[in-house]
Order: C-alpha cells, then sequence, then structure tokens
C-alpha cells in the first residue's frame, strides 16, 4: 500500500491524470488495449478534465482504451446524479471516444437486471480469463464506504458475484456496484480522498480497530497496488510514518 499526501486537489488530480496515462501505456504495450473503471465525484471531476486536457489526451491511444465504472445510480443516464453523465461531459464527449469503448452501467433498468446485463457485459468483454482491470479508480466516504459498498449492506458478503444491486436502506436507494473481489483482482487500485471531512474516517480505514465495518478495508488487492491519493486536510490524522509526500 502507497499513501501519497498532495498540498490540494489539484495537485492530487494532476497526478492521477499522469497516473492514468502510464497505467494505458503500460497495459496496451503488455496486452494490446486498455481497461480502466471509473468512479463519480468531485475529485474525479477534476482528473477527467485533466486527462481530456491536450497535454495528456495526446498520451493515450484511446482506440484501444476501454472505459467501464464501478458503481453507478439507478437513475438514467442524463440524470444529473449519474456517475456516466459527469465522465461523459468532462471526459467522454470533449475526445470523442467511440460508443464501442464505452461501458456504461444502465442505471435506468432494474437494479437487478442492470446488475446482471453489466456482468455479463465484463464477461464478453474479458472472455474466459477472470475480469482483471488495469486500473480501477475509488473514492472514500465518510461512512467508510466506497464504490457501492456501504457499510451492512449484502453485497459486502459477496464472494461470487462481480457485479450487484445493492440495496442501501441508509439512502432509500439500491446502488449498481462491483463487488470486493472484483475490485481486489485489479491491477491497480487508486483511491483519491480530499477534504478535513474524511480524515476521521482515513484514519480508522488505514490505521484503526480491524473490526470496524469500513467497506474500503476489503480493498486490498491481491495480485496489484493499492495507492492512496490524499490531499493534505485529508490526510492530518495519518501518522506520518506511513505516508509519502508527492
Amino acid at each position: 500500500m502507497d499513501i501519497r499526501v498532495f498540498p490540494a486537489a489539484a495537485d492530487l488530480a494532476r497526478h492521477a491524470a499522469a497516473s492514468f496515462v502510464t497505467h494505458a501505456a503500460s497495459a496496451i504495450d503488455a496486452r494490446g488495449r486498455f481497461s480502466v473503471a471509473l468512479s463519480g465525484g468531485s475529485t474525479p471531476r477534476l482528473v477527467f478534465r485533466l486527462i481530456a486536457n491536450e497535454e495528456f489526451a495526446r498520451r493515450v491511444n484511446w482506440s484501444a482504451t476501454h472505459i467501464f465504472w464501478g458503481d453507478e445510480r439507478c437513475v438514467p443516464p442524463d440524470h444529473a446524479d449519474s456517475n456516466y453523465r459527469l465522465a461523459r461531459e468532462t471526459l467522454l464527449a470533449p475526445l470523442g471516444i467511440a460508443e464501442s469503448n464505452i461501458h456504461r452501467m444502465e442505471g435506468e433498468l432494474p437494479p437487478a437486471e442492470a446488475a446482471a446485463r453489466y456482468d455479463a457485459r465484463l464477461r464478453a468483454f474479458f472472455g474466459n480469463a477472470p475480469p482483471r482491470f488495469d486500473l480501477i479508480h475509488l473514492g472514500l466516504g465518510e461512512d467508510g464506504h466506497t464504490a457501492s459498498l456501504f457499510p451492512g449492506t449484502a453485497a459486502l458478503a459477496e464472494t461470487e458475484a462481480k457485479v450487484v444491486a445493492n440495496e442501501v436502506p441508509r439512502l432509500q436507494a439500491t446502488r449498481i456496484t462491483f463487488t470486493a473481489p472484483l475490485i481486489n483482482a485489479a491491477r491497480a487500485v487508486e483511491f483519491f480522498v480530499t477534504g478535513s471531512a474524511k480524515a476521521g474516517v482515513l484514519r480508522e480505514v488505514l490505521v484503526g480497530n480491524n473490526q470496524a465495518p469500513y467497506p474500503s478495508r476489503m480493498i486490498r488487492p491481491t495480485q496489484g497496488t493499492l495507492t492512496w491519493l490524499v490531499t493534505a486536510d485529508a490526510a492530518a490524522q495519518l501518522p506520518t510514518e506511513l505516508i509519502r509526500h508527492a
């Protein structure tokens, strides 16, 4: 596990954009294509806009890049809360990425159907091999959730399925989400954590009582890298020996 601390969200986003370029080049050189699962939120918005900037965009082979999502709200693709819409407006449309390379979760469908269809899409994309993403972006909620793996929800116990419809009673909603086993199979996982409001939960997730019910603690890639990209205010409560300043 690598914990990197940045002065501000803009600095974190710039590093994340450069990391995206590096992972894309490595994957395409090794396997002929790059598979990445995106997240939603304010920090990814900054990252997407940077990646779409010519400085970074010209260094990515977009015809060999395939875009997925780690979770989605059960809303239509044009809804303000849609993770797909965020990426479409800030990354996909500005770059003119081909529809055949965009693999969105169909949040407008009944949740169980949307999850089953996405699971089938993963099987079709990865073939006979177990699904293994080159890069997965994640965030950290103030309750310790990541993707749409929330404390106390059924998806946390899933060991076989790759994508599930996860009922979240606290939100009175159902979300479509990757499961921990799918995330942990990735070659690289990057968390983006910004803001002082996340300082307490970040400390608990990384160094707190192991019995605490934080889904983010379940993310431990089995044969891949785990990197936490964190702003200084979010890292304020971490032991200094754990972190590396960027």
